[in-house]
């Protein structure tokens, strides 16, 4: 009788933990493939166009001194430099550029933060595709190079055609596809 018995709650424990396993790869398959609702991510979407617009204004000095002195002119192209306390202008930021996929033309700066790029809506590059995991990848600063690491990505991270397995090192004006979107460092 108490082998009976034994035997049930051992196949009721294993069908338990069968359904556990299903629903939770249910889970997983849904999250990755529909992260969030059309309308809220054209909401984010919506938001985060504006944001890029104005997000490198922040970046730029302002026209006039907080005295209210009017900004000075730019020199002409072909004139030298004056010398003394002048400062010199700082150099460009790096940027992402989306070169293809549905948001080509955007432009995102870069700065000491890494930026994370898939589907999720924190993402500081949202890519909304079939083939864009949640957290697909994310670009870092290390000392004065750039860095592209793959997250573990469903359908993988490609730097010139090859696949990146961990971290690779993301240089300048060098073709990155993430499902349909390619985008380079510039």
């Amino acid at each position: 009788m108490t082998s009976e018995l034994t035997l049930l709650v051992l196949r009721l424990a294993f069908l338990a933990v069968l359904w556990i396993f299903v629903f939770s790869i249910i889970y997983a398959l849904r999250s990755d493939l529909f992260g969030t609702r059309a309308s809220e991510y054209q909401r984010r979407v919506e938001a985060q166009s504006r944001q890029q617009t104005f997000a490198g204004a922040e970046n730029r000095p302002l026209p006039a001194a907080a005295g209210g002195a009017p900004a000075a002119a730019p020199a002409p192209a072909g004139a030298p430099r004056p010398q003394g306390n002048a400062t010199a202008a700082p150099p460009r930021k790096a940027r992402i550029h989306l070169t293809s996929g549905p948001k080509r033309g955007t432009e995102v700066l870069l700065g000491d933060e890494p930026l994370t790029i898939g589907r999720a809506p924190d993402s500081g590059l949202v890519i909304q595709d079939d083939y864009t995991s949640t957290r697909h990848a994310r670009i870092e600063r290390q000392g004065t190079a750039w860095r592209i690491v793959d997250l573990d990505s469903t359908n993988g991270t490609y730097l010139a055609g090859s696949r990146v397995t961990g971290s690779a090192e993301l240089p300048a004006g060098t073709p990155v596809r993430i499902g349909t979107t390619t985008f380079e460092l510039r």
